[in-house]
């Protein structure tokens, strides 16, 4: 059996390593401290990504390098992101791998009209938006196989998005939730688990190689309607959510950090946010999981 090799154990890499399993592949998952699924035929190793020479070590033979790791912070990309970067990319050229990519819309900064496709030019404005576009193009000029899978904000179980972090607890205390964030603007929510399957298609497959794929995504929906959908497939009464105005993120920027890196990237929830993925979708064949059945899994997940 071929081996994979997943870096990160977030949910994105614990839904790759999954999905590799259940088509019978042979998994290491790595993260800094061993941690990972527990599901049958995953191997779990513990070691710093950024280091090339442990990192050659876990991935010798290996067939696919997937990069699902993502630091705990925004505060953290600019310190964390590229040595990982150097380390992986080495890897799998000492294996003659393909690298695939966990990416995000960040690289093409604030678009007109909100819209992107692959042909979208990367444009970030922000350092956060330029780190991705850098890395990227560090890879495809890295003289080795590899694809970047681009989603928007997950939802899905296991993932930390508006759900686990607004509409939940908002529903759980009854109280309404303040959102950074133009609740009636249409945004793209990508599945998790659409992201995953993506990542094991492109991955596996030459012809997605040395290019940028999107993920096949429900239609876009704004915050307002999507809470409501949750409350209704928890039976709750609809989250009251009340709009933080655009300045307040910004303000809280000028002395706390989180906040001034999360006003960076705040174009996205003022203003449409708008993925095609079409290309994808015509490509491999792939599509999206209907939105109720998101809704309904992420929900029961978290009664469980």
């Amino acid at each position: 059996m071929a081996m994979h090799v997943v870096i990160g154990a977030g949910s994105i890499g614990t839904n790759v390593a999954r999905l590799l399993i259940d088509r019978g592949e042979s998994v290491r998952i790595v993260t800094r401290r061993g941690s990972g699924p527990e599901y049958p035929g995953v191997e779990r190793a513990a070691a710093d990504a950024s280091d090339p020479v442990r990192l050659a070590e876990l991935t010798r033979g290996a067939k696919v390098i997937y990069h699902c790791a993502n630091p705990p912070s925004y505060t953290m990309w600019e310190q964390m992101l590229p040595p990982i970067q150097d380390a992986v990319i080495s890897a799998v050229r000492a294996n003659d791998a393909v690298l695939a990519i966990t990416g995000s819309m960040y690289a093409y900064g604030p678009q007109p009209g909100g819209m992107m496709n692959e042909h979208t030019p990367m444009a970030a404005t922000g350092h956060k938006g330029r780190l991705r576009k850098r890395l990227w193009e560090q890879a495809l000029n890295g003289e080795i196989h590899t694809v970047e899978v681009r989603g928007c904000d997950y939802i899905g179980r296991d993932s930390n998005g508006l759900y686990s972090v607004v509409i939940e607890p908002a529903m759980k205390s009854g109280r309404a939730a303040w959102v950074p964030a133009d609740l009636d603007a249409p945004h793209t929510f990508t599945f998790n688990g659409d992201m995953a399957q993506a990542l094991v298609t492109l991955g596996n497959d030459e012809r997605a190689w040395g290019q940028a794929w999107h993920v096949p995504s429900p239609p876009a929906i704004s915050i307002r309607e999507l809470a409501q959908r949750y409350a209704a497939a928890a039976g709750r009464p609809p989250v009251k959510l009340i709009p933080m105005p655009r300045a307040a993120m910004r303000t809280a920027g000028l002395f706390v950090p989180a906040a001034r890196e999360m006003a960076e990237m705040d174009y996205q929830w003022y203003s449409p946010f708008l993925m095609d993925a079409s290309k994808t979708a015509d490509t491999f064949g792939l599509a999206a999981t209907d939105l109720n059945i998101i809704i309904s899994d992420q929900v029961s997940a978290a009664r469980a």
